[in-house]
């Protein structure tokens, strides 16, 4: 069997074991449902629980309050999700630019994203009931939760960056210019009036580009 090793090249199911490709398949579903579930599971629980308010309150403040387990659990999924795809990717693209570097990233990104939800920010801006009604300091887990976050978006982004050379380097123009906006998206700084919505809105792209790369990677599993 012979396997085509130009740079850029894209891999087929013809590069996979028969044994590992219904795990790999399985694993690229399961990354492909991770931002889904995370945005529907954030969702249903800013509208079930009391004061909370996207403009006010970041997504990751769900994690705090009797109920913050599910938050946390939420997150722990997502994250699981984004390894899944590294997992698939390194699978599916075994040649070509970014072979190693690209899986790696996105496990970091996964893995950051985990961290981020077991170590949950602090309550604050009267959230959840009995927090305190303004902002308070950072905590030590406060503190490890928004470098993780923060982590997981850099690294994303790093990803993004050598699937740009990949695509280049193959003249793929379209898909070259989709991870250069995500890429963008995710490096933007953050707005210090808007910060929660920015935060939700940049997670929502880099789950959508999960998605999106999982299902176009699973296509070719």
């Amino acid at each position: 069997m012979t396997t085509n090793t130009a740079p850029g090249a894209r891999g087929t199911s013809r590069d996979i074991p028969s044994g590992s490709r219904a795990s790999t398949r399985g694993l690229l579903l399961f990354a492909a449902l991770a931002g889904p579930f995370f945005y529907l599971s954030s969702v249903v629980q800013a509208l079930a629980r009391d004061g909370f308010d996207i403009r006010v309150h970041p997504l990751s403040q769900l994690a705090t309050g009797d109920l913050g387990w599910v938050q946390v659990l939420t997150f722990v999924v997502a994250g699981a999700g984004g390894v899944a795809l590294a997992a698939g990717y390194r699978r599916v693209r075994p040649e070509g630019v970014g072979r190693r570097a690209v899986p790696v990233l996105v496990a970091l990104f996964g893995v950051a994203f985990v961290i981020a939800g077991l170590f949950p920010m602090d309550p604050q801006n009267g959230f959840p009931a009995g927090a305190p009604s303004g902002a308070v300091a950072l905590s030590w887990h406060a503190i490890v939760h928004t470098s993780a976050a923060a982590a997981s978006f850099v690294a994303l982004a790093a990803a993004c960056i050598m699937l740009v050379i990949r695509e280049i380097r193959a003249r793929r123009v379209a898909p070259s210019l989709g991870h250069g906006a995500v890429a963008l998206v995710l490096l933007l700084p953050m707005s210090p009036t808007e910060s929660s919505v920015q935060i939700a809105l940049t997670g929502a792209v880099a789950f959508a580009w999960v998605t999106v790369m999982a299902i176009r990677l699973r296509a070719a599993a």
